[in-house]
């Protein structure tokens, strides 16, 4: 009997065209991105799309970390940095300090490869605490990360860094040129989405998401807490790290300050203001952020910059704690979630009623 009753349940999932199953918004974002380079300046292609993409990226990783697990890390530009130096070390700079020439399609799986382990033994650390303990842990690990980079010479070059880093010129293209460049970090930004997306709705995320409900009971019925916690940790280096080979290419150099608290901060804010329950998020928030770094100084000057950030912040979780996209939650048309509940309440009363039978 349930399974008759259930069957048009699954029949109209079934159904579905690729359109419906992707969503009509996914389609005209993607269709506006695609064709952004035919309507946006080179400034805009580079210093607004491909600037936020890349943020956004750092800031998925966060979002996974803390949106699905639970964890909130103040690491992730530190884990983007660290793939950010393995880019200066092994290929090409102008500062005289190491520059082996390697060619990218070997230092950049390398420097994803070390950021995604740096990332791991962050994780590693940090599980064994939770809440405000793991924010701080994390603060210390990218404070620690900084001064390390900023006084030692030898391998970071300290305060001034590297310098003149180029992105590579392959299929005859120079990928740093603002088309190409945003089409590279477009590519990476929807591959990173996509994978988490993805991975929300697999076995390993649904585990994740019920650790962090409780993960009291997930350890009781068997499951190892701490493997699936420093997991995710590496799965988000592997999003950070490309990000931050992006990033480098994108600045043209590296230095401690990339990795500063201040950059730390800015990940977490990006993230909250864009909202954590969704990949999009992030994306959303990079966007706003970077919008009022670029044009917001203009208006109230360097020194009120900080303070004007501030107040978009707290204005925007005062209204809706779970940013942007909870004020879009709250205003959006009613008709397609009341559909989904009745669905939903259709297909448990019919699941009650076959039992009983």
């Amino acid at each position: 009997m349930t399974d008759l009753t259930l069957n048009p349940t699954r029949n109209r999932l079934q159904s579905q065209n690729w359109i419906e199953k992707a969503g009509i918004g996914h389609i005209l974002l993607a269709l506006f991105l695609l064709i952004y380079p035919a309507m946006a300046s080179d400034f805009f292609l580079t210093q607004i799309g491909g600037y936020s993409l890349v943020l956004g990226m750092i800031a998925l990783s966060l979002m996974l970390l803390a949106g699905y697990g639970g964890m909130v890390s103040l690491a992730q530009i530190t884990v983007a940095g660290a793939a950010g130096y393995v880019v200066a070390i092994f290929g090409e700079n102008n500062s005289g300090v190491y520059g082996f020439g390697w060619p990218w399609w070997i230092y950049g799986p390398l420097a994803i490869m070390i950021a995604s382990m740096m990332s791991a033994l962050i994780g590693w650390i940090a599980v064994r605490t939770e809440g405000i303990y793991t924010i701080m842990i994390t603060l210390a690990v990218a404070t620690a990360c900084f001064y390390f980079a900023q006084q030692n010479y030898a391998l970071f070059n300290g305060f001034p860094g590297y310098n003149g880093l180029r992105a590579p010129e392959f299929f005859g293209v120079y990928w740093r040129d603002p088309v190409p460049f945003y089409y590279l970090c477009l590519a990476n930004a929807v591959v990173a989405y996509v994978a988490v997306l993805y991975g929300a709705r697999s076995t390993f995320g649904l585990t994740l998401q019920a650790i962090r409900d409780n993960q009291r009971r997930m350890r009781a019925i068997g499951f190892n807490v701490t493997a699936h916690k420093v997991f995710a940790w590496w799965l988000a280096g592997l999003i950070a790290g490309a990000a931050g080979i992006l990033l480098v290419w994108f600045n043209g150099r590296i230095s401690p300050g990339t990795i500063a608290v201040g950059p730390s901060i800015n990940i977490l804010v990006i993230a909250i203001i864009g909202g954590l329950r969704h990949p999009i998020g992030p994306f959303l928030g990079a966007v706003i952020v970077v919008l009022m770094q670029t044009f917001a100084i203009d208006l109230v000057g360097a020194e009120r910059f900080n303070t004007l950030i501030g107040l978009v912040f707290l204005v925007i979780v005062f209204i809706s704690p779970d940013g942007i996209l909870g004020l879009w939650e709250r205003f959006k048309p009613q008709e397609g979630r009341d559909n989904w509940r009745s669905f939903k309440k259709a297909a448990n009363k019919s699941e009650n009623q076959g039992r009983n039978a």
